[in-house]
């Protein structure tokens, strides 16, 4: 699973209620997106593309845990999400729908926000290709690797019978 995109950089401590403001989490999905991280950078929502690649501090999602951030983020287009730690229960979120997520500490050091990185979820490689900077965090687990692979636990669970037998 290899990603190559845009940077978008973002802080430490970034809680759900960042990702997604309370007022917008009963909306539809095509309005939630028009306000992704806004309040952080307001020009994310309008000029994301898909491929772009979120990366984060410490403690990316962190408080309420709500899934639908997760979401959020991924109906943005983004192709993954790398952040130096995750709150665990986003960066299980992610996995769950299908959103390709990496630890990876000190990577908000090497980036730039504009930066064009790739990403190799499945090996843990991570690569700044404006500055050559290179970085390994933990692949992903194999189990987690077969979520993304599926588009997340739903559909994994119902391609695999064997999963409830």
């Amino acid at each position: 699973m290899r990603f190559t995109g845009r940077c978008w950089k973002f802080g430490d401590n970034i809680p759900t209620d960042r990702l997604v403001k309370s007022q917008y989490v009963f909306e539809p999905m095509s309005e939630i997106v028009k306000h992704v991280l806004e309040d952080l950078n307001p020009a994310f929502p309008a000029e994301v593309r898909p491929g772009d690649i979120v990366v984060a501090g410490r403690h990316f999602g962190q408080s309420s845990g709500r899934a639908i951030a997760t979401k959020a983020l991924q109906a943005t287009g983004i192709g993954c999400v790398v952040a130096d730690t995750f709150a665990r229960t986003f960066y299980r979120n992610c996995f769950e729908i299908g959103l390709p997520a990496l630890a990876l500490d000190g990577v908000t050091d090497a980036v730039s926000d504009g930066d064009v990185l790739t990403v190799d979820i499945a090996t843990g490689d991570f690569r700044n290709e404006n500055t050559g900077a290179t970085r390994t965090g933990a692949a992903a687990d194999p189990f987690l690797l077969q979520m993304l692979d599926a588009g997340g636990l739903i559909k994994l669970a119902a391609a695999r019978s064997d999963l409830f037998a």
